[in-house]
């Protein structure tokens, strides 16, 4: 099988297509006959500065993964070959991933691919949606009818949380950087917008809270300072993050007596606890989008495997709208 190999940390230079034997399921495992992967940001960190869950070199990169079960090894129950399916499922410690034509798969942490997506629509949401469904329901407890401001509400993990936020009835609302991403926002749920390089926090809390703040602030850019954040919920709130890896004054959340969470999705797939659980966030989410009421945002612009590096070179660019697909077959 062809996969792009990384032989170094650093830059997509050390990316290299090249032929690989074809993996052999082993128990718990399904191979799949990769159709398409995407890109996310903890790629292009992997890439660049091999964190101490990153595969061992020469490996293997790519988390996502949307597929064709091709063959089962012992002990998997729920799926057959030929079935689709959608997943988070590699590109840690020995967990091979799915930048290559065949990947190993622990069959905990796939679901049946929505019908009503494309292979290459479908590779775009595991990641981010499980990393949004723990933000806002695992941790935050969202609750219908709350006001929920989530920062980066056209981007990766945002624009899923923008929607699982609406379609829970709760009330969305989201900052963005442009007209295009409040648009873009708007559609997929937002009540209201602020952009956030216009209006200070304290406009857009006076104008769409009533000065309150928001029952439940999700910074789902992994690059704000979480003070927004705490400037922007209510009294008692409940503040979710995505990155926690810098120093930051927590007088403001003490005042306020906030709850500060931090997600780290890969825990399951790097330690090997509580894998099902991503395999339900899965089938849950595939029903909202079989509901239309969860779809993803997928860049234009369109990538083979042969193109790897240039769509890691373009996420880290900052200038793709929406989810980098690979399409593999």
């Amino acid at each position: 099988m062809k996969a792009q190999v990384l032989h170094g940390f650093g830059g997509v230079e050390n990316f290299r297509l090249e032929e690989l034997p074809l993996p052999e399921p082993k128990p718990g495992y399904v191979r799949i006959k990769v159709m398409a992967t995407s890109v996310n940001p903890v790629d292009t960190k992997i890439r660049r500065f091999g964190p101490p869950f990153a595969p061992d070199l020469p490996g293997v990169l790519g988390f996502d993964v949307a597929g064709v079960v091709d063959a089962l090894g012992p002990n998997v129950a729920g799926f057959a070959v030929g079935d689709a399916v959608y997943g988070c499922a590699g590109s840690v410690r020995g967990e091979a991933g799915a930048d290559a034509e065949y990947m190993l798969a622990d069959s905990r942490l796939l679901a049946p691919k929505p019908a009503g997506l494309s292979f290459r629509e479908a590779a775009a949401l595991p990641l981010v949606t499980i990393t949004a469904w723990e933000a806002l329901f695992d941790r935050a407890q969202l609750k219908p009818g709350q006001t929920a401001l989530i920062h980066g509400g056209a981007g990766g993990v945002g624009h899923v949380a923008v929607q699982l936020a609406a379609s829970h009835g709760a009330r969305a609302f989201a900052t963005v950087s442009s007209d295009e991403k409040a648009r873009i926002a708007g559609e997929l749920g937002a009540e209201a917008t602020a952009n956030y390089r216009g209006e200070m926090v304290e406009s857009y809390v006076r104008r769409l809270t009533g000065g309150t703040g928001f029952d439940v602030v999700f910074d789902a850019t992994g690059g704000s300072d979480l003070e927004p954040s705490f400037q922007a919920v209510r009294m008692n709130g409940q503040v979710v993050t995505i990155v926690s890896q810098y120093t930051s004054d927590l007088s403001t959340m003490h005042r306020k007596g906030l709850s500060l969470h931090v997600v780290f999705m890969l825990i399951p797939l790097i330690h090997n606890l509580g894998r099902e659980r991503h395999g339900t966030i899965l089938r849950q989410a595939a029903a909202l989008v079989e509901a239309d009421k969860l779809r993803p945002l997928v860049d234009l612009e369109r990538f083979t495997l042969a193109d790897l590096p240039r769509a890691h070179a373009k996420l880290e660019s900052g200038k793709a709208i929406g989810k980098l697909v690979i399409e593999v077959a």
